[in-house]
């Protein structure tokens, strides 16, 4: 059940506000003024605080400031009650940190959409996605839904790209964003010699472009579509809109961004380190969820060169190793796809 609590020094509007809360299913605390809204806001950790502006002994203003310097409460979100309508009052709270104001007088349904959108938004923001493509896929997806952005797929055209077609090339300047609705799209770099190491695995819902987005630089690899796919292009000046529009969504998508870069930083030091066995069989992994969904288990339709870029061995090499976790059970080989056999032992291989 999640918790509100009510700040207000006027008796009557507490209690009706408390009463509609509880009525909706909220566990409800109340606060006759702000100094108490505070001790109690610390003690209870509500999940959401709508607190009066114009109290005793401290105003919301001072509750928002107080709030905001403790780490334990300064995520809560917090909806100024108000019969204050001036522009510069809205400008004030919205500026040390309110996530949105209702006036007085108001109607039961608004403050009950009010409470549910800021506890949505809340939720996304305060929810632990996977450092991967789809765990960004995810969060976009829930900002969307959560009204956090307002700008996605459904307002752009989708463009079919047959099987070796670059979608963009290293050291050119990003465009657009790529949304891969469906079909394998690998990320290529090349090195001084001309051969490639594969950077990344892109599958049905994956983002693909966003480092050189954010960081407004040239690609530093490039896109090829692996297998006939259906990508759609969101304009740069739009991604960069939906996403710095909203501060909060801007740090959350970072942060899940730096997971994803640390990630590839480990599959970098499993290709210095590890042996080939460990490596291959790590790839295996990878691959293997990357290109399945739920409980799927599809063969991994990828080329023997392309998944020997991705591990960074000879293709003969790797050749020889999946032959050897074919006779250990590991895997199945038809057709000459590799279907995975036992997800466990690769994840765990001792050498």
């Amino acid at each position: 059940m999640k918790s509100v609590l009510v700040i207000e020094d006027n008796a009557d509007i507490r209690e009706n506000t408390a009463e509609i809360m509880e009525l909706a299913g909220y566990k409800t605390f109340t606060a006759e003024n702000g100094k108490k809204g505070v001790e109690v806001a610390q003690r209870e950790k509500p999940d959401i605080i709508v607190c009066d502006i114009m109290m005793p002994e401290l105003d919301g203003y001072g509750v928002l400031h107080l709030l905001k310097k403790n780490p334990e409460t300064e995520h809560i979100p917090f909806v100024f009650l108000t019969a204050k309508t001036e522009r510069s009052d809205f400008r004030k709270g919205m500026e040390m940190g309110a996530d949105d104001y209702i006036t007085k007088p108001f109607e039961e349904i608004e403050l009950l959409n009010a409470v549910e959108i800021r506890l949505k938004k809340a939720a996304v923001l305060d929810a632990k996605y996977t450092p991967s493509q789809q765990g960004i896929n995810q969060f976009l997806q829930d900002a969307k839904n959560a009204g956090l952005i307002t700008k996605l797929s459904e307002q752009y055209n989708t463009e079919n790209y047959p099987k070796k077609q670059v979608l963009y090339q290293e050291g050119k300047r990003p465009r657009n964003l790529f949304l891969l609705v469906k079909g394998k799209v690998k990320g290529v770099k090349t090195n001084e010699d001309g051969k490639e190491y594969i950077t990344d695995l892109f599958s049905d819902g994956d983002f693909i472009g966003y480092p050189a987005l954010i960081e407004d630089k040239n690609y530093d690899d490039s896109a090829i579509v692996l297998e006939e796919a259906e990508v759609m292009q969101i304009p740069k000046e739009d991604f960069m809109q939906m996403i710095y529009g909203n501060m909060d969504v801007a740090i959350k998508f970072i942060r899940i961004i730096t997971q994803n870069v640390k990630e590839k930083e480990e599959r970098l030091l499993n290709l210095a380190y590890s042996s080939l066995r460990k490596r291959v069989a790590k790839a295996l992994v990878d691959i293997h969820s990357k290109f399945n969904t739920g409980n799927e288990n599809k063969p991994l339709e990828i080329s023997r060169e392309d998944f020997a870029h991705y591990v960074g061995t000879a293709t003969e090499s790797l050749i020889r190793t999946l032959s050897d976790f074919k006779s250990e059970k590991l895997i199945e080989i038809k057709e000459g796809k590799i279907a995975v056999v036992n997800t466990e032992k690769l994840k765990n291989l001792l050498y």
